[in-house]
Formats: structure tokens, C-alpha cells, sequence
């Protein structure tokens, strides 16, 4: 049986953020990180995402700060800086930390690329309780002395095999090393997957930390219903649409490999009167932020992403996921899949593994530690998409004779005549 919060030594105001937001027992990451982590030890996690590891981190967190106050005039450091990879990822994490922290007096302040960079610059240099942030923001304002980490008391770094993966293993460094020394301050680091090169970032930069799996041997959440099917590149959205028609669901995402391919799935799904939207990796934070305000409002059912977009969304509610290209990369799999069957709901996962994409299949299964179970489609599986004239592109006409392109309108001319001296006998 699960632990509740209530039982743990956790502060009477931290304890009314929990409860508003309906939760009573502890998830199995937080029933083993909790207990270590209050009584101020350090640790290494690793948990997929969807199982309550924000909240891990940010009970902890505020807890620890709320035990001991300090004066607002000396919050020239922020006393917890918790550094994320993704944009998306850090203002999930400001939400959450919101809601958690409702009762306690704490400013909380998320930064990160695409919004108001001045706005945030002044408010960070109001002082801050909790910093959230992306490597890159993070080093910028440091550099420029808005704050400085000299009193930091707590360090969160999540999804640290993404900092990995994304290059930002350099930032991270230059971050931790300007912090107190380990044995001054909390460490908390959370990851899908606690690699070599994770761990080696962990013991180098945390003092002796305790390290927790909540699945060591299986790497893909136990709620997602998997299917593989295989299929031919041209018949792809064939399926897909009889996909689409076939199951039950209300709010679906669906990944590719490439921005020209999100963006082209979003057009067509949306011709064939399913609206779609597609978040690519140079889509503005403003307007990426919108479609996925969108998204969660069901304004949109279907979100077309590239693995930018696979890390860190938390979106409850997402009934199914497709793998429209199956990903070259086999944490990517597990990463994806994992934004269906959240907070305990359960989930599907259909993948169409065509000729391009499907070499990385076997590499794929042996992460994942199973067969990904095959479904052989029937003809009724795929629907025909309607035809949809394509509007003819407009073409510059310079015709008048004035025009100084009017020489491109002119026939050819024919081969020019070879001229010369004509050589002595």
C-alpha cells in the first residue's frame, strides 16, 4: 500500500497545495525518493515521465525552504534553481510548482528563450525564491550578474540524459561549479535513464547520492498498449486515417522525424477535415505556446510534434500516440509513448514502421527490453484520402515591352557565331 503525504515530515502549507490538487498517496518514484530527500539527503532518480517526479522534486524543495526562512532583502541568489532542457518542460514546471506551492509565500519565477527578455531580466532582479530555467537563459542573466548562486541552498537538475542529448552538458557544468560546494547544498537529479554518463555527472557534482529506479528493468510505462504495424511509405496516411477512424479518442498526438514532415501531416490531416497542428523546433515560443494551450483546451484534437516536443509535455488526457515515423533514436520511443497513460490512466501506441524508418526497430526492442506486439492491417484498415485541389501558384507576368525583364519573353536565340582573325598561313 502506498505511503500517504500526510505522513511524512512534510510542512502543515506544503501539505494544502497537495490536497488541492487531489492527491493523497504517493507515487511509487515519490514513495521511494520522499523520505530520503526531506531529511536532506541527495539523489539520483530515475522515472519515466508521468510518474510524479515534478512533484517529487518540488515537495522536497519547498519543504526545505519553508523549514528555514530567510529575509527577502538577502534573495540575491535564489535559494532552489531547478534546470531543465526544454522550454516547455520548464513552464510545466513553474505550473506545477504553482499549484504545490499555493499556500507558501514563495516567488517563483520560470526563464527561458522566445518571451519578453527585459520583463523577465527586471523580475529576476526583484530577487527570486525558486529559479526554473533552461541552461542557455540561466548562463545568460549570470553572466550579466542580474543574480548570482552563492546562497543557492537546493539544485534540481530533470531530465538530465536530455541535457545529454541536446549538448547542453557544458552549460549544466558551468552552472554547477559556480554553486556551493556539494556538501553545502541538496542535489536532486531525475532522469529516464541513469547511464554511465549520467551517474559519472552525479557523483562528481553531488554529495554521495543515493540512487533510486523505480523500474530497472523495464523502461516503458506498464499502461500503454503497444502496436507495431508495418507498412509502405506511400500507404502511411492511408492508415493512418483508417487508424484515426478505427479507435476511440478524443486528444491525439502524433510524432515525426523531420519539421517539413510535421508540417506537411498537419496540412493534410487538416484537409481531410481532422484540424491538426504542427510544433516544430523553430516554431516562436509565443506561438508555440499557444497551439499547445490549444491543444489542452481541445481547440485542436491532433498535435503533430517533432522529438523536440516529446520530452516534457505534460498533457493529461492524451488518448493515444502515434509513431507516424518511427524514431531513430530508441529513448525516443520510450519518450514518446510516455505521453499516453499519465497519472495512471491507460494509453495506446501504434507505430507504422515503413522502409526508411524501420532499421532502428531491433535496436528499439532490445532497449525496451520486448517485441513491440505486430498487427497485420486488413484493406478496410486504410482509408483513401479525399482529393483536394491544390490552388495554382500565381506567376509575375512581364510582358510590356518597357518591362526590363521583357528580354526573358523573347524567343531563344540561336547559336552565336564563332568571330576571330583568321589565322596567318
Amino acid at each position: 500500500m502506498s505511503i500517504e503525504f500526510k505522513s511524512l515530515d512534510i510542512p502543515e502549507v506544503v501539505l494544502k497545495g497537495i490536497d488541492k490538487l487531489g492527491f493523497t498517496a504517493c507515487t511509487p518514484i515519490q514513495e521511494k525518493t520522499l523520505p530520503i530527500t526531506l531529511s536532506g539527503a541527495d539523489v539520483a532518480g530515475q522515472a519515466q515521465t508521468g510518474t510524479g517526479k515534478t512533484a517529487a522534486f518540488l515537495i522536497s524543495t519547498f519543504s526545505r525552504l519553508i523549514k528555514k526562512p530567510v529575509p527577502r532583502e538577502k534573495r540575491s541568489s535564489p535559494r532552489a534553481i531547478v534546470i531543465a532542457p526544454t522550454r516547455e518542460l520548464v513552464v510545466q514546471i513553474q505550473e506545477e510548482a504553482k499549484e504545490i506551492g499555493t499556500a507558501c509565500d514563495f516567488n517563483i519565477q520560470a526563464v527561458y528563450g522566445g518571451i519578453d527578455y527585459e520583463k523577465q531580466r527586471t523580475e529576476l532582479g526583484e530577487g527570486v525564491d525558486l529559479l526554473i530555467g533552461t541552461p542557455g537563459r540561466l548562463i545568460d542573466y549570470f553572466k550579466q550578474k542580474v543574480y548570482d548562486l552563492k546562497r543557492t541552498e537546493i539544485l534540481v537538475i530533470d531530465e538530465a540524459d536530455r541535457m545529454f542529448d541536446m549538448g547542453f552538458i557544458a552549460d549544466l557544468r558551468y552552472l554547477m561549479r559556480r554553486l556551493p560546494p556539494f556538501e553545502k547544498r541538496q542535489s536532486m537529479l531525475f532522469s529516464a535513464t541513469l547511464s554511465f554518463r549520467v551517474m559519472e555527472l552525479a557523483y562528481e557534482h553531488m554529495n554521495n547520492p543515493v540512487k533510486i529506479a523505480v523500474t530497472p528493468e523495464k523502461v516503458t510505462a506498464d499502461k500503454v498498449e503497444q502496436t507495431l504495424f508495418h507498412v509502405e511509405r506511400s500507404r502511411k496516411f492511408s492508415m493512418l486515417l483508417g487508424l484515426l477512424k478505427r479507435e476511440s479518442w478524443d486528444r491525439a498526438l502524433i510524432f515525426v522525424n523531420t519539421k517539413y514532415q510535421g508540417e506537411t501531416l498537419a496540412r493534410r490531416l487538416t484537409e481531410q477535415g481532422i484540424p491538426a497542428t504542427a510544433i516544430t523546433g523553430d516554431v516562436p515560443q509565443k506561438k508555440r505556446m499557444r497551439f499547445l494551450e490549444h491543444f489542452k483546451g481541445d481547440q485542436v484534437s491532433i498535435l503533430v510534434a517533432t522529438d523536440v516536443a516529446s520530452r516534457g509535455l505534460h498533457i493529461d488526457g492524451v488518448d493515444i500516440v502515434f509513431n507516424y515515423d518511427f524514431p531513430q533514436d530508441r529513448e525516443a520511443y520510450v519518450h514518446r509513448i510516455g505521453r499516453t497513460a499519465r497519472a495512471g490512466a491507460m494509453g495506446k501506441a501504434f507505430s507504422l514502421a515503413d522502409e526508411e524508418y524501420v532499421l532502428t526497430l531491433e535496436e528499439v526492442e532490445t532497449y525496451i527490453g520486448q517485441k513491440i506486439p505486430v498487427e497485420w492491417a486488413e484493406d478496410d484498415l486504410y482509408i483513401k484520402p479525399k482529393y483536394v485541389p491544390r490552388k495554382p501558384e500565381t506567376q509575375k507576368k512581364h510582358n510590356h515591352p518597357r518591362s526590363r525583364n521583357a528580354a526573358q519573353n523573347k524567343p531563344p536565340r540561336g547559336p552565336r557565331m564563332k568571330t576571330g582573325k583568321p589565322r596567318n598561313p
